[in-house]
């Protein structure tokens, strides 16, 4: 790695992690008990330029960098994963524009994102087409210079606040995923309905909302790419959107593993801390382990992104499958560290256990990032 790209990953590394510290940390509790979109973290995002580092200096932002990216989306994790999807999904929204959009489109639209003077969103899933996006029923029908969409799509992060969404949908139903499009629609688009999903096991300051498309009209210019190029693109960002995701598990892991360390050293049983009992340190050691190999994982699948090698498909999932497994590990050994303190809310590790759940399952489920690795081991 270049001398000058060191130096920008640790400059925004150590920028992110005290703002998280200072201004993100005091915040989590409280999003996750009221369960309200953090508006105020956006604001704080947005002063100090937080979106930027998802986007190129030349489309308003200050790194577009994978790795820069999954640096600061974890250390954002570290204290509420809530606020670090913000970041990603901001990522996750302008992926889109990057592969299949135009010219005219980038330099329109992703200064905005880069900004966060206007949230984004990723409209993919659908009821019926979660683990299967290529079964998706929403359709857009050319009429006159446009399209008009109508089907639903469901599990949307920031779909109820998002001012631009991209939406997947089908414009030729013979062509199987060849006959998916992509497009540009603004979230106050006419003939669309935004319901919330409430009742989330984690990361419920997070908007996540039904879409419903009825009639919704959007111009011909919004079209990412050209008519069909939609799965190829849907793919192409999941190949990028997939190492923050474990970037935000491994965020998570971490900070849980930072509260069972604290806390083993200051628990005193049978006359002396915890953490002088072979028994919490070799779970210490373990978690500390999976966390490590797993950011490992996770920082080759970025560096394949940035480079464009053919090998980040797999090292993506790869990532996601490891990061998000060791998460998932590591929150629930913190909670049983911390005893019954570590079951209740009076200490962040049982949100991190919840929160830990979903990078189980969105960005396609670990499952599906099985299925990816093992074919292209068989290719």
């Amino acid at each position: 790695m270049a001398t000058e790209v060191r130096e920008e990953l640790a400059a925004i590394r150590d920028s992110v992690r005290e703002l998280a510290q200072l201004k993100i940390a005091p915040l989590a509790a409280e999003i996750d008990r009221s369960a309200q979109f953090p508006w105020e973290v956006v604001e704080i995002f947005r002063q100090q330029d937080v979106f930027a580092i998802a986007f190129a200096p030349e489309y308003g932002g200050i790194s577009g960098s994978a790795l820069t990216l999954a640096t600061a989306i974890e250390e954002i994790a570290k204290v509420c994963a809530t606020s670090a999807l913000l970041l990603a999904v901001q990522g996750l929204g302008g992926y889109p524009i990057l592969l299949g959009g135009s010219e005219e489109q980038k330099q329109h639209f992703l200064p905005e994102l880069a900004s966060g003077r206007t949230l984004a969103a990723y409209a993919l899933s659908e009821p019926d087409a979660g683990s299967d996006p290529a079964s998706m029923t929403t359709r857009a029908r050319r009429v006159g210079d446009g399209y008009v969409l109508d089907g639903v799509k469901t599990w949307i992060t920031n779909g109820s606040v998002a001012g631009l969404i991209v939406v997947f949908a089908v414009t030729d139903p013979s062509q199987g995923t060849r006959g998916i499009s992509a497009f540009l629609v603004d979230g106050d688009c006419p003939g669309l309905v935004r319901n919330s999903i409430h009742g989330k096991l984690g990361i419920r300051g997070s908007d996540t909302a039904e879409l419903v498309f009825s009639g919704c009209r959007v111009p011909a210019g919004r079209l990412l790419g050209a008519e069909g190029d939609g799965f190829k693109i849907a793919m192409g960002v999941l190949d990028r959107s997939r190492p923050q995701i474990a970037a935000q598990a491994l965020g998570i892991g971490a900070g849980a593993l930072d509260q069972a360390v604290a806390y083993a050293q200051q628990r005193r049983q049978f006359g002396r801390p915890i953490a002088e009992f072979q028994g919490i340190q070799f779970m210490l050691a373990d978690m500390a382990t999976q966390m490590e190999a797993a950011r490992c994982l996770t920082h080759q699948a970025c560096r394949a992104v940035d480079a464009r090698d053919p090998q980040m498909t797999q090292l993506a999932a790869m990532a996601k499958l490891a990061a998000s497994d060791g998460a998932m590990r590591v929150t629930t050994d913190a909670v049983q560290i911390l005893g019954g303190y570590g079951y209740i809310n009076d200490f962040p590790v049982e949100r991190m256990m919840r929160d830990a759940k979903i990078t189980q399952i969105y960005e396609g489920t670990n499952q599906i990032q099985r299925l990816v690795i093992a074919k292209r081991l068989m290719a």
